[in-house]
């Protein structure tokens, strides 16, 4: 049995935007050049998906927009990142959300909204340019060690977690931050008193 393939002017169109997004997409290198010193692991931003990707999509006669939204969801304001690519015809695009935390120590109402559009926008790049991040991390992991699920600090290791802690906070460009990741990793087991001596290295 014989078949008819009717290729249209459209069906054209979108084979040359496919063909190009898989340039793209194989061509693709988005090292992590971002370090988190605390955390002793690097990450990929948003910013490097970008740098990167520019060069090839002007080579492939490309061009990509990311646009936000935010709407609330059962009581929580959420950001939607979409990141879409077109050939100047056709277009193909790929979304991601990330809530707000309104509260978030550290962070003004601003900051925290630039967050989540920040990592929302990332994850929607990631979609649209087959790049896995399953098991990258980001600049906030804390690894899921929260004050009730990670293990007591012992006597033994307290002036070697407390002298790199200090040393994580005097180092970072975001203080406060830092010191909320610190405080969130060892603040069930450090006394008071270590407590304050490292919120000293925020001002």
């Amino acid at each position: 049995m014989f078949g008819i393939i009717v290729v249209t002017k459209n069906n054209l169109y979108m084979s040359k935007l496919n063909s190009a997004l898989i340039q793209v997409q194989s061509q693709l290198k988005a090292p992590k050049n971002q370090r988190n010193n605390f955390g002793k692991y690097n990450y990929r931003s948003a910013e490097d998906i970008l740098e990167a990707v520019k060069p090839l999509l002007s080579a492939n006669g490309l061009s990509m927009t990311i646009t936000d939204s935010a709407e609330e969801l059962c009581g929580m304001v959420v950001i939607t990142a979409t990141a879409t690519i077109t050939d100047g015809t056709n277009s193909v695009s790929s979304s991601a959300q990330a809530g707000v935390d309104p509260n978030r120590k550290g962070m003004d109402i601003a900051q925290s909204f630039g967050s989540s559009s920040s990592y929302a926008r990332k994850y929607a790049m990631n979609g649209l340019l087959l790049i896995d991040d399953t098991k990258d991390a980001d600049a906030t992991n804390t690894h899921g060690q929260t004050a009730s699920s990670r293990p007591a600090t012992s006597q033994g290791d307290d002036g070697d977690w407390f002298s790199k802690a200090i040393e994580y906070i005097k180092g970072a460009t975001d203080k406060n931050q830092a010191f909320e990741l610190v405080k969130n990793k060892y603040g069930a087991t450090a006394s008071e008193k270590q407590i304050g001596a490292l919120k000293k290295f925020v001002k």
